[in-house]
């Protein structure tokens, strides 16, 4: 009887390339003398091709540019099934999206396996798959499958196409990620196109949100999969000197006598175990980037990365229809009134140099939605105004705005949390598409520092 087990497709073994387990790679020299070696990573690229980590010059390296044909024997560490793939190579690739997302993969495995200070991506070998072949042998039994992928993509999508405000459509993914998809640590953030910043706008599962604390665009996970627009996923703990999540920017800005800590710390977990990046984009404009992680190796696989840019994709779409349709909808709103303040003044600093603000002597916000802030207190202030609308502050040059097309709403949603968290005597207050209300309950003792 043949028990020979049917040839796979690539897509099938998918699990094989998550790093959790090496693979063995076998090549041949011109003569034909063989060499095998054990290989970090191998990558999914499509249904036809894979990449493979070139990290050393060493014999398969030289093998496989004599004689470009190879097998690299995987294993699937759910059901302990072994494949033989037969390769051809075809090209390396020493930057782009494929090779910094397979650079953040290498780091979790490296940090993993405490080999961080010796693994160094220097190429992604790609790499024409010709054959899979399943080898023979006892098997595990499978997991029970998971379901409700796709039926959360679905529920993701309708509730955020029922959203009318910013606020509600970032509320609105956490708790589709939290209560359809089981992913308890998560946040969204938004590109300050500026700065080339990522600045955190909503997150859940942290003791403090972290709203308004920034990553550089191209550092750390969320920063990689922000510069290069690619998912990037990484499977066990990473390395927290090069890819960890936790990668902060110190800004400290120097008054003569005094240094300002404008710093907001970063949430996240101590000891992240699974972290995964998606981008979020719209007609092809960086908006920001969506992340998740978790305290269990391997929590999110390829499925969990396929159903999180799909809901990326919607988050774009939406934020853009969000903001294309405030000025619009501002016009036929009623304006709203504050009742006037009482009580003692709260003392509020506003340096103009980098626009940030200090409420008595704590930090709340810098940059644009510092600027705002500023111009919302000094016109309450010198005129008497509480009502504003988004029109209005996207045509004050003196704001600053990167441009036109810059997420005005998620500014006002930073600020709004800010305000919330920590100065309860001021307040921003939505009152319909594309106005807000200034709402101060004490008199400001503005003061602004050139």
């Amino acid at each position: 009887m043949n028990t020979r087990q049917p040839s796979p497709s690539l897509h099938a073994i998918r699990a094989c390339f998550e790093g959790a387990i090496p693979a063995v790679m076998a090549t041949c020299s011109e003569d034909g003398t063989p060499n095998v070696a054990y290989i970090s990573q191998v990558y999914y690229v499509d249904e036809r091709h894979v990449a493979l980590s070139f990290q050393f010059f060493n014999k398969t390296r030289k093998n496989i540019l004599a004689n470009p044909y190879a097998t690299v024997l995987v294993l699937d560490p759910t059901v302990a099934a072994m494949y033989r793939i037969e390769l051809r190579y075809l090209r390396t690739e020493t930057e782009g999206p494929r090779f910094e997302g397979m650079k953040a993969q290498l780091a979790g495995i490296a940090s993993h396996s405490g080999m961080a200070a010796v693994f160094r991506l220097l190429g992604a070998d790609i790499y024409e798959v010709e054959a899979v072949e399943a080898v023979e042998g006892e098997r595990l039994a499978p997991p029970p499958p998971r379901h409700g992928l796709l039926a959360g993509v679905r529920r993701s999508a309708e509730r955020l196409a029922a959203c009318c405000a910013t606020d509600e459509l970032l509320q609105g993914v956490l708790a589709v990620l939290n209560d359809q998809l089981d992913i308890r640590h998560a946040m969204v953030l938004m590109r300050d196109g500026a700065t080339e910043r990522l600045y955190t706008v909503a997150s859940c599962g942290y003791a403090t949100s972290g709203v308004g604390s920034e990553i550089e665009i191209g550092h750390g996970v969320i920063g990689v999969a922000a510069r290069e627009r690619t998912p990037v996923r990484i499977s066990h703990m990473t390395n927290a000197a090069n890819y960890s999540h936790a990668v902060r920017s110190s800004m400290r800005e120097i008054e003569p006598g005094l240094v300002l800590d404008t710093e907001i710390p970063f949430p996240g977990l101590a000891e992240p175990r699974s972290q995964l990046a998606v981008p979020i984009v719209s007609s092809d404009r960086l908006l920001g980037a969506l992340f998740v992680e978790s305290p269990i190796d391997m929590r999110f696989g390829f499925e969990d990365e396929d159903a999180l840019v799909a809901i990326a994709g919607h988050l774009g779409a939406a934020l853009e229809l969000l903001r294309t349709g405030d000025d619009a909808a501002a016009a036929a709103e009623a304006p709203a009134r504050a009742p006037p303040p009482s009580g003692a003044p709260i003392a509020v600093r506003h340096y103009l140099a980098n626009s940030s603000i200090f409420i008595g002597d704590s930090y709340l916000i810098k940059g644009v939605a510092g600027a705002i802030l500023g111009k919302l207190l000094r016109e309450h202030t010198q005129q008497g105004r509480s009502e504003f609308s988004n029109r209005e502050l996207r045509l004050d040059p003196a704001l600053r705005l990167p441009d036109l097309s810059d997420n005005l709403e998620a500014r006002l949603v930073l600020l709004q949390r800010r305000l919330q968290e920590n100065s309860p005597h001021i307040r921003i207050e939505k009152t319909g598409r594309g106005r807000f209300l200034l709402r101060v309950e004490r008199p400001v003792a503005l003061q602004e520092i050139a």
